[in-house]
């Protein structure tokens, strides 16, 4: 069942105790509309806002003891999107996140999906539908028992393999 943005919004207020992400994708258009992206790719800081209200809602969450978990996808070179968002770590990180990376082919080796989806509760899993610019067009509810076992197996073997961003960065080729 597809529901709207709004909808969708709510589920980060809205959530019990977990929210988990399997990050895939290469680069977000969303991003690359950013004044942060812009600042970025221009080699400059790119000036993150930790009072935002985004930033605000997370700790908020945090606070009430919810977790926000991530585990992002990185090829080798890392894209300028995949860049991004590792600096991205450092803000998210800040307002209570817990974000980790895995390599694509150690993904591949494991079986992990291409698809970006966010894991609620261990009970509900969006699955962001992306067109072929990259831009979100579409989220669908998945509260099907046995797809909600399976992401919350991809979860876990994810999250084990996965090396938190900290230690992940240390990793990282520099661009040349």
């Amino acid at each position: 069942m597809l529901i709207s943005f709004e909808e969708f919004d709510g589920m980060f207020e809205n959530f019990e105790h977990t929210a988990f992400r399997l990050e895939t994708r290469r680069r977000y258009r969303s991003d690359e509309q950013t004044e942060t992206y812009r600042r970025f790719a221009a080699g400059k800081a790119p000036g993150w806002d930790l009072e935002d209200p985004w930033c605000l809602s997370r700790r908020e969450q945090v606070a009430r003891g919810k977790r926000f978990e991530r585990v992002r996808i990185m090829d080798v070179p890392p894209t300028p999107g995949q860049r991004y968002l590792l600096d991205n770590a450092e803000r998210n990180c800040a307002v209570g996140e817990d974000i980790r990376y895995l390599w694509r082919a150690d993904a591949d080796r494991l079986g992990l999906p291409d698809e970006d989806t966010w894991l609620f509760d261990s009970r509900v899993i969006t699955l962001l539908h992306f067109d072929p610019d990259d831009d979100l067009t579409g989220v669908e509810l998945i509260t099907d028992r046995v797809q909600v076992t399976r992401a919350c197996q991809i979860r876990d073997s994810a999250w084990h393999f996965a090396t938190p961003y900290r230690a992940f960065i240390t990793e990282v080729p520099s661009e040349v």
